[in-house]
């Protein structure tokens, strides 16, 4: 009987020692994934600390009458937990399955191959003053004010078919005789001319010229494009002078919560009714609202930090459907003039039961 139980201790020491064991090598084992999870929540309408440890207002507004406001309009991020150079490990993947907070993602999707973490950051420091600019334009133009729009080329892709014919500071004036007015107008013409040359007017330092192009087709995924091989950058020449201020937040998915924010900020009365409103959301200057990524993380971010409402973009609906927290209400939206409207029931204490929200499929 002793023998036995002996027996049973020694195979249950062996057994806990190879569990050890296994522990320690998926603990140190290299994995190709990162974790995503909620990140820091910021009230467009209020200030946050910049790296010098000071509380600055994030949007200030110089050369117009600008009006108190209450409540949030809240802009959510997302924290990335890993990166090529330190990986999470499989215990801590595993944990990062079972929370709903959390999600695992190939490290592909979030760090492109050839890409190191300094370059990514540089890329969506980048992506978030574009994004900064484009919500500005689009707060302006909605409330009427001309912002000068000026398409320009900021680089051209080597073996494109921009490659030798455009070049960076070119401002594109017009696309087969029709007027361009931002980088979305060009990217459709492109689109439908296929693959027949487009005629571009071209002020190239101060001198207007013609440069014919002709599109090259590309599919990825299924998915026709036809590209030309340029970057673009849009300028503007604002009537009035809006300062948008946030340290250590990359990406251009605050677009449309700082539009928000600069039209509040520039009308009477409180937007969001002194409710608690959160979103996200790129933005385009002529209102477009679109995808983000980490939608089911923003969602939690933004009911951890006392939102009621929460506006969506159309194009993550698929995302947001059987994923919204306990006591937070989500409406979808396509554009600036849609958030805006959503914004008045909320406010005026309507019935939100008739805004649009995500449905299954």
């Amino acid at each position: 009987m002793s023998e036995r139980r002996s027996m049973r201790i020694g195979v249950g020491v062996w057994s806990l020692v190879v569990a050890l064991v296994a522990l320690v090598v998926l603990t140190f084992l290299p994995t190709q994934y990162v974790i995503q999870r909620p990140g820091p929540v910021y009230d467009t309408l209020g200030s946050a600390k910049n790296e010098q440890g000071t509380s600055i207002p994030l949007i200030e507004v110089d050369g117009a009458k600008t009006y108190p406001t209450g409540g949030n309009l809240d802009m959510t991020t997302v924290q990335v937990v890993g990166n090529r150079e330190h990986t999470p490990n499989w215990l801590e993947l595993a944990l990062a399955w079972m929370d709903p907070t959390r999600a695992v993602m190939p490290i592909d999707a979030v760090f492109p191959q050839g890409l190191t973490s300094k370059q990514r950051d540089e890329r969506n420091a980048t992506m978030m003053v574009d994004s900064q600019h484009e919500a500005t334009a689009a707060a302006l133009t909605e409330l009427g004010y001309d912002v000068g729009a000026k398409v320009e080329v900021a680089g051209t892709v080597e073996g494109l078919p921009a490659d030798g014919l455009l070049q960076q500071g070119d401002v594109i004036v017009a696309a087969d005789g029709e007027k361009v007015t931002s980088a979305k107008v060009l990217r459709a013409h492109i689109q439908k001319a296929e693959a027949n040359p487009v005629e571009l007017t071209v002020n190239r330092a101060g001198a207007e010229q013609k440069v014919r192009i002709t599109p090259e087709k590309q599919v990825s995924d299924g998915v026709t494009a036809w590209l030309v091989g340029v970057t673009l950058k849009t300028d503007y020449s604002f009537p009035i002078d809006v300062k948008i201020q946030l340290d250590n937040v990359g990406g251009p998915s605050a677009g449309m919560m700082f539009a928000l924010g600069i039209i509040d900020r520039l009308t009477p009365g409180e937007l969001n009714g002194g409710k608690k409103v959160a979103g996200t959301g790129t933005i385009e200057a002529d209102g477009t609202v679109g995808v983000i990524g980490g939608i089911r993380q923003k969602l939690y971010g933004a009911r951890d930090a006392g939102a009621e409402y929460f506006l969506a973009p159309a194009g993550n609906c698929d995302e947001v459907v059987g994923h919204v927290p306990d006591g937070l209400k989500v409406f979808r939206t396509e554009s600036l003039t849609q958030s805006l409207a959503a914004l008045e029931v909320i406010a005026k204490g309507g019935d939100t039961s008739k805004l649009p929200t995500c449905t299954a499929g």
